[in-house]
């Protein structure tokens, strides 16, 4: 298989989840912003490779595929990166949040892992399982509420020395925000799973018929 420029871009995503993450964990200022810029340039790609491949016909199925993997991986090992962030970095004043937040990433963990396997189930049986409107909000909500976790440090270390006043109260903003914000992506996920297996539960019936 021949990849095309839309297909590199999609799988870009991968290692620049693993340099935000590296960069979220480093000591020296200004590492927070730029996990911060990676991550909008990321988040930017995932509508840039989609229009590239339409713009030039070159759509496949294995760019799709590979669009909604790279989606879920970017978005769920960054969560994964953010518990751990405030588990160490933030302090025991903060372990509520933790645990908070550590229930709402296995929640989507979860919704993630039982609507892939259900795909796969549904594909062996000739079904095609499509991407629903409430999947693809939540989608959206999900890189714009971690778009907001990672601004927060980005403010409180990097810019907040720059400013004559104290901005904290704003970063504590964007914060609560962000988290506000996966609190409604994990709704709308728990939302879109339960949606998907009501829709499509006839596939796990022995006998299915092809679709």
């Amino acid at each position: 298989m021949k990849l095309n420029l839309p297909n590199i871009i999609t799988l870009s995503r991968i290692p620049l989840m693993f340099v935000i993450i590296w960069l979220m964990f480093c000591s020296w200022r200004g590492s927070a912003t730029i996990a911060f810029v990676l991550f909008i340039i990321s988040a930017i790609s995932d509508w840039f490779d989609g229009y590239l491949a339409r713009k030039q016909n070159i759509v496949t199925n294995f760019g799709k595929f590979m669009d909604a993997l790279t989606d879920k991986i970017l978005v769920i090992g960054i969560m994964v990166a953010l518990v751990a962030y405030y588990g160490i970095k933030q302090g025991s004043d903060r372990s509520h949040l933790v645990i908070f937040f550590l229930v709402l990433v296995m929640l989507t963990l979860c919704r993630e892992f039982l609507v892939s396997g259900m795909r796969m189930v549904a594909a062996s049986k000739g079904v095609v399982v499509a991407a629903e409107r409430t999947g693809k909000i939540k989608t959206i909500v999900q890189l714009i509420a971690v778009a907001f976790m990672l601004l927060e440090p980005a403010i409180a270390i990097d810019w907040a020395h720059r400013m004559p006043v104290d901005i904290s109260i704003y970063s504590d903003i964007i914060n609560y925000t962000g988290l506000g914000l996966f609190v409604l992506a994990t709704l709308l996920t728990v939302s879109s799973g339960v949606s998907y297996i009501l829709k499509y539960r006839k596939v796990f019936e022995e006998g299915a018929l092809k679709g």
